[in-house]
């Protein structure tokens, strides 16, 4: 683990007690406060033990599980735990074995009925039960109607669960996963730490959308990849961040300090929270090699293989809530850094353009800041930088 994690929930064994690992082969996953990490084994052997059961919390350093070292077993051989299962299956073969014997005595003192001379293997029916009556012919039966039972929280919480029912009165309750826990107290943690504080602006994305929609095909066709927005927002980003150091800079102590180089965090939304890789080095990037970036770390992301190397530093975010339609929103300091830029949905509004109201494609930005290091000033001239740049791709590329 990295030096910041010291323990985590087992989430899952992936291999059950019997089974051969080759080298490396994934044997369980460890859910900790930042990502899913994989256990692989070191060697090849067969596992004969688990030390732990999942959602047991484990400490790194301790014994997690067991395995004889050795090739994989040949076929017919039985691996040690499958001994062990077979003798416990014996010894309860034997338990129900004896426990029918005992019963066998008391059985046979209870009065049983004489055997019918025509059918020995069939108890004759007592006389003082009178007979079924006999169905009509071709007569059908009724069909019987049996109402559904309501699902169970149980049965929901397994994701069996189907809908609401009316009047359903019903609760789920769902521990909190690890990473959620770490994303609620470093949430809290910026609220309680940053003096935030938030400007806005909007964006005509007129220019942005017309330069997407002339060179989209022909990026997908050279470098295979979708040209969206995020490069060209997180490009005018690190311009505009060379230009006011203030927002790419940090608090330690009583120190501040600012970066010389733009490493930006991207808000990944996952099924388990929000993750925030990083890509390096932003100002020296293309806006194709942005989007390469960003939609690897998407890739990784949805096959749940972000590692911890991927979410380390970071000295600005950038999120985009306007994939999920959100128009306006205060987004929050990610902890140490100093300002998080926020995107919300295109709407086509009515603006004034030359004294003409026109319908255009507005955005509106929010960059959220901590005061105690930038001061208001820096942070509305970001924003105008940064609605300079992306009304007007082509500065991005005289530098101006």
């Amino acid at each position: 683990m990295a030096e910041s994690i010291s323990e985590g929930t087992l989430a899952a064994w992936t291999k059950s007690v019997g089974s051969f690992l080759s080298q490396d082969e994934p044997l369980a996953t460890i859910e900790t406060d930042k990502i899913d990490v994989t256990v692989n084994c070191p060697e090849s052997g067969t596992l004969i033990k688990v030390l732990a059961e999942e959602g047991d919390t484990v400490e790194v350093g301790q014994d997690f599980y067991v395995i004889e070292l050795g090739d994989a077993p040949k076929a017919g051989a039985v691996a040690p735990a499958a001994e062990q299962t077979a003798d416990k299956k014996s010894d309860a073969s034997t338990a129900d074995a004896q426990a029918e014997a005992s019963a066998q005595p008391a059985a046979e003192k209870a009065p049983s009925p004489s055997p019918s001379p025509s059918s020995p293997s069939k108890p004759a029916p007592a006389a003082s039960k009178p007979a079924a009556p006999k169905a009509a012919p071709k007569q059908p039966s009724a069909p019987v109607s049996t109402p559904a039972a309501p699902p169970t929280a149980d049965a929901a919480a397994e994701g069996e669960f189907q809908g609401y029912l009316p009047g359903s009165r019903t609760e789920r309750r769902v521990p909190m996963s690890r990473m959620r826990q770490r994303i609620a107290s470093r949430l809290l943690e910026s609220q309680q730490t940053a003096a935030a504080l938030t400007t806005f602006n909007e964006i005509d994305m007129t220019a942005a959308m017309d330069f997407r929609k002339t060179y989209k095909d022909a990026v997908m066709t050279k470098h295979g990849v979708k040209l969206g927005f995020m490069s060209i927002f997180m490009k005018a980003a690190a311009m505009a961040l060379k230009e006011v150091p203030a927002v790419n800079g940090r608090i330690e102590g009583n120190d501040m300090v600012y970066s010389d180089f733009v490493d930006i965090s991207v808000a990944v939304a996952t099924p388990k929270g929000l993750v925030t890789p990083v890509v390096r080095n932003v100002e020296a990037m293309t806006m194709v090699q942005i989007e390469q970036a960003v939609a690897g770390f998407g890739a990784k992301a949805r096959a749940n293989a972000i590692t911890l190397e991927d979410l380390a530093g970071g000295t600005f975010t950038v999120s985009n809530g306007g994939v999920f339609g959100s128009l306006m929103g205060t987004p929050i300091i990610n902890q140490p850094q100093s300002a998080i830029l926020g995107m919300h949905a295109t709407k086509t509004r009515a603006v004034v353009v030359d004294g003409k109201v026109e319908a255009r494609p507005m955005m509106y930005v929010a960059l959220t800041y901590d005061h105690r290091i930038v001061d208001g000033r820096e942070a509305v001239t970001f924003l105008v930088k940064l609605k300079e740049l992306i009304e007007d791709p082509r500065r991005m590329l005289l530098d101006v």
